[in-house]
């Protein structure tokens, strides 16, 4: 297999740009469909080898300013938004969650901390923004995910994670079916 198989490199050749195929490294590629994603910001690209003619996807995304990630141990390093997307992928397998579902929740987090305009996010932020959409998504992946990103100890801490989820899945659903009564002095001129 080739060693830079599942990644994609563009190089310049003969004034234009050129993708090589990532699984037999071929100069040439042809571009199948190209269409805007997540809000516009990003060209996905489904592409075909001249040579093998094997099929696979590229992105392209304006390079933003890089977004810092404190981890817990104070270290610094680049935010990666593949490195969210792993940990649902985790979290959500044998659920039946599409893929999409999981790139928008990536996507929405990244968007979340570059909209603030800081240059600088803890992973616990992070973690709370991921954990917030995919409880609304999958209770099985949330309690998953809320496991490893909150380092349970034992089944107590996972059952504890449980009950918070009921306790706040019945608060949500008694605000739903409160009925809103009118404010002010209409009730008077009957």
């Amino acid at each position: 297999m080739n060693p830079r198989a599942n990644s994609c490199w563009v190089r310049p050749l003969r004034g234009r740009i050129d993708v090589r195929c990532p699984f037999c490294d071929y100069e040439e590629t042809k571009v199948l469909d190209s269409r805007p994603v997540e809000e516009g910001t990003v060209i996905r690209r489904r592409r075909e080898c001249q040579r093998c003619s094997r099929r696979f996807t590229t992105y392209e995304r304006v390079e933003m300013t890089p977004l810092m990630v404190i981890k817990r141990d104070g270290r610094r390093e680049p935010f990666n938004r593949n490195k969210i997307l792993q940990g649902l992928i985790r979290a959500a397998q044998k659920r039946p969650i599409p893929m999409e579902a999981l790139e928008q929740i990536a996507f929405e987090v990244e968007r979340e901390f570059r909209d603030r305009g800081e240059q600088e996010v803890t992973s616990l932020a992070i973690g709370e923004a991921v954990m917030e959409r995919l409880r609304k998504l999958d209770e099985v992946a949330y309690v998953r995910f809320a496991s490893v990103y909150r380092r349970f100890a034992d089944a107590d801490s996972v059952i504890e994670a449980i009950e918070e989820l009921r306790a706040r899945k019945r608060r949500e659903e008694e605000l739903r079916t409160q009925v809103l009564l009118p404010l002010g002095d209409d009730h008077n001129k009957a």
